[in-house]
């Protein structure tokens, strides 16, 4: 099952373009470009958008069961 979760590697800012981009299928370059170009189209709602994604997205590896490793 796919979800949407902002990236560790790869990323610029904060990952969420590279998440969006993985969760799609889609070069994050292309969604960055998009991106920018809505923003500067919606006199910079895309930026306040943006900033919601981030706080609201769980980054790459938050929260999954079997990552923390325990020693004996």
């Amino acid at each position: 099952m796919k979800r949407l979760m902002r990236m560790k590697e790869g990323r610029l800012l904060g990952g969420v373009c590279g998440g969006i981009g993985n969760y799609f299928d889609v070069d994050p370059v292309v969604i960055r470009i998009l991106w920018v170009v809505l923003t500067l189209l919606s006199v910079g709602i895309g930026v306040i958008v943006y900033i919601a994604a981030w706080i609201l997205m769980p980054e790459e590896g938050a929260g999954e069961a079997g990552t923390a490793t325990q020693s004996p």
